[in-house]
């Protein structure tokens, strides 16, 4: 299977660094990383050390045969990441969207699957979108070189039937699964997807804003004395995520005793926080923000996320971050 990787940040880099150890990949990227890592190949630190060599590019032209692409872009750049792929799309290409936040893979969809030209190309079979949940961790340190922070797993949403392959073989998300596996990324299949994205933007809810705002590394959430904002927080979202038909057996009680022990110990930095250091946008629109939006047409209010979404984009558009 031929890998492409659009949009290496910290993580999609860290994937393809990973997964280039057993095959070839071609890495999507802003000129300054390309050519660091054209020039000195792709560099691992933290918890893994290693020099990789992929092939490095501003853009791409063509998508081979058989070909698994990795979305790793932040949801804010998936409608131009995936006009960009429409054209070069083939019937058997697969696009996994490894993202944080809702509704990216359906932005993805609309320019690949349901296409403008839709008429024109309405002969030929449509490339497949499936959504992943990563719980790896990385921190961009300069183009070439990714800080390997956190190791996790990777939940990949299982091939619909019409899409999978014959019963006497693996499914699509099967071999992306034992792929991944066979590189260090520890691929799952999972049943429900939709569950395991809100249980990932819940816990992106708390994480990210608030240790933006605390200028402090996601470990820092575990700090009893957020709890009453943490709950608060959850509560909403709980209350939306059960509107949107999914449920959890936890209540916020639960999500911040979890909190606490999964990210409580880590020394790495929210995405969120990254990108304000960075003076870009953030992915607040698809985390707080797509659970206000939701809740809206739901008939919900949000007033907690609603005000982290607001604080956010204050910081944003100030341009004045707390540097570490």
């Amino acid at each position: 299977m031929n890998i492409i990787v659009f949009g290496a940040g910290a993580i999609g880099s860290l994937y393809a660094a990973k997964l280039s150890a057993r095959h070839d990949v071609t890495v999507v990227a802003r000129p300054a990383h390309v050519q660091a890592i054209n020039e000195s190949g792709l560099r691992l630190t933290g918890l893994e050390r290693a020099t990789r060599r992929v092939v490095a590019v501003i853009a791409i032209n063509s998508i081979p045969r058989d070909t698994l692409v990795l979305l790793t872009t932040k949801v804010n750049d998936n409608g131009a990441a995936a006009r960009a792929m429409a054209s070069l799309v083939l019937p058997d290409t697969t696009i996994l969207c490894i993202q944080n936040g809702l509704g990216g893979e359906e932005i993805v969809k609309q320019a690949t699957v349901h296409p403008p030209d839709i008429g024109r190309r309405a002969a030929r079979a449509f490339p497949l979108v499936l959504r992943a949940v990563t719980q790896f961790g990385a921190i961009f340190l300069e183009p070439g070189v990714i800080d390997y922070k956190v190791a996790g797993y990777t939940l990949i949403e299982r091939t619909p039937a019409a899409a999978g392959a014959p019963e006497a073989g693996p499914t699509i998300s099967e071999r992306i699964a034992a792929l991944f596996s066979a590189c260090g990324l520890d691929g799952r299949v999972s049943e429900n997807i939709k569950i395991e994205v809100w249980r990932k933007l819940i816990f992106n809810c708390v994480i990210n804003p608030l240790t933006s705002i605390m200028g402090a590394e996601v470990g820092a959430i575990a700090d009893v004395r957020l709890d009453s904002i943490k709950r608060l927080v959850i509560d909403e979202c709980l209350t939306v995520a059960r509107a949107d038909g999914v449920t959890f057996d936890a209540d916020s009680g639960a999500f911040i005793e979890t909190i606490a022990a999964v990210f409580g110990p880590s020394r790495n930095v929210a995405s969120m926080r990254q990108d304000l250091l960075k003076a870009k946008a953030t992915e607040i629109d698809f985390m707080n923000g797509a659970v206000v939006t939701l809740g809206r047409r739901l008939g919900i209010d949000c007033p907690v996320n609603a005000a982290l979404v607001a604080i956010i984009k204050a910081m944003e558009a100030r341009g004045r971050f707390v540097v570490p």
